[in-house]
């Protein structure tokens, strides 16, 4: 596993939700799962940068966008983003919430199996189980997406996508402060299984994950 920090270049005043925000103003909980979220270590195979945060959907909000990769192969990507309103948020039912996106490319077989949304989102609950995770209100979907070429494009074989959004609340530790390092590692290891590869720990091979890709994402 290797640290995240060395995969990352933070900018100033990226924690903060709401421009005009300066770090003086950032809530306490928010500036130390934000530190959490900077400090975790993930496996090797994950690359992982900061994102612009949403502007919208909380006061504060920081986010990171990460990548699976296998030598020149993208194996899958994904976006995390914790959102924060210290005032509390009646839906979530806290003050904190995970916002989810992982997509990955899929073999047609994979991408024919019925019950492939469903084995998707177990993988998510599962994640966090592993983990000792507590969390509230979880929702989300999990989409199926077929490409086929045609034209100048006729010679690429026909693409398979799946996608995973969702979104949970997780919970608050001493001070009001999530364990938001757990709740990346969780989400990393969601990341890691759908790209073909088990989750760290769990080389027995009785994990069931997805068949690699035959090769990266076209343009």
């Amino acid at each position: 596993m290797a640290a995240a920090q060395g995969q990352r270049s933070d900018g100033t005043g990226e924690m903060d939700g709401a421009p005009g925000r300066t770090a003086d103003t950032t809530p306490p909980p928010f500036r130390a799962a934000v530190d959490a979220l900077r400090a975790a270590r993930l496996r090797p195979q994950i690359e992982i940068d900061p994102a612009r945060p949403p502007q919208r959907l909380a006061p504060y909000a920081y986010a990171l966008e990460a990548a699976v990769v296998d030598g020149e192969d993208d194996l899958a990507d994904g976006r995390l983003v914790l959102l924060h309103d210290p005032a509390g948020h009646e839906a979530w039912k806290g003050t904190f919430r995970l916002v989810t996106l992982v997509r990955a490319e899929l073999e047609p077989e994979m991408a024919a199996d019925p019950l492939l949304p469903e084995v998707c989102w177990s993988w998510l609950v599962g994640a966090l189980q592993a983990r000792g995770l507590a969390c509230g209100e979880p929702s989300g979907t999990v989409t199926r997406a077929g490409s086929h070429y045609f034209g100048g494009l006729a010679e690429r074989p026909p693409a398979s996508q799946i996608e995973i959004r969702a979104s949970w609340t997780p919970r608050e530790g001493a001070g009001g402060v999530p364990d938001a390092g757990a709740h990346l590692a969780a989400w990393c290891d969601l990341l890691s299984q759908i790209a073909g590869l088990p989750p760290a720990g769990s080389e027995d091979g009785t994990v069931v994950t997805l068949p690699q890709r035959r090769g990266p994402r076209g343009a």
